[in-house]
């Protein structure tokens, strides 16, 4: 495969995309998507270990969602079974990426627990979202926000490695790590494209939940087949990338 770079109005076209490849087949696509979330619900109940074997297991089926989106721009049929061919193609490598994700959240959490201190830790515990901020001494509130922006300064790298590496590892074969530091280079070379599409989906995620996060049916399967559609833009058949 070889890596190039795209322009940054690129970013906006793998939403477009996305959406057209949605359009192919949205029933199934949307029965697809509702599996996952149900497993991703069930996995997270599960005592003590449940968020940490989601995240084990996130690239794992975001691999057989690749799959599925391949298949599905093909014109081929769509099953549930595609949610889990992470589980027999490659899934070694697949889980190495997961585990690469755990500890690299893990490890996030952790620094940001010790840099925003006890104030952070009851705003995790109440949610960030119903923390009283009046509550909060001007040095607590300053704990809370420099905990928040070394998570996001930390989670960055992280997301970055991660987001191409399943399509790397299950459509490509690419080892585990060499799908990490590749998705990581692929990442760096197109930052404005990137960029670009963070924005817009922010965007259209505000409008998904203005009505009552109905929209939120149609944003996530979309978003999902954007990374598919990034991959394919980004990536194109040739010697391998350096």
């Amino acid at each position: 495969m070889i890596l190039r770079s795209v322009a940054p109005g690129r970013g906006w076209q793998w939403i477009v995309a996305a959406f057209q490849l949605f359009r192919k087949n949205p029933l199934i696509w949307l029965v697809l998507n509702m599996a996952l979330m149900l497993i991703g619900v069930g996995l997270s109940a599960l005592p003590v270990v449940g968020v940490y074997v989601l995240y084990l297991l996130t690239p794992v089926f975001l691999g057989g969602i690749m799959v599925a989106a391949r298949d599905l721009e093909a014109g081929q049929d769509i099953e549930i079974a595609h949610l889990f061919r992470g589980f027999r193609h490659n899934a070694t490598h697949l889980v190495t990426v997961g585990g690469v994700y755990l500890v690299g959240q893990v490890v996030i959490s952790g620094m940001m627990m010790t840099v925003g201190g006890a104030e952070f830790q009851e705003a995790v515990k109440a949610g960030i979202g119903a923390l009283d901020a009046t509550a909060l001494t001007p040095e607590g509130a300053r704990r809370v926000l420099q905990a928040m922006l070394v998570g996001t300064v930390l989670f960055v790298p992280l997301a970055m490695a991660v987001w191409f590496a399943p399509a790397l590892v299950i459509l490509d074969d690419q080892p585990g790590f060499q799908a990490l530091w590749t998705s990581m280079l692929a990442c760096l070379r197109n930052a404005l494209p990137l960029l670009v599409y963070s924005i817009v989906s922010s965007v259209l995620l505000v409008f998904a939940v203005i009505p009552f996060g109905l929209g939120l049916i149609l944003w996530i399967p979309v978003m999902l087949l954007t990374i598919y559609t990034s991959y394919c833009d980004v990536f194109v058949p040739g010697e391998a990338s350096k």
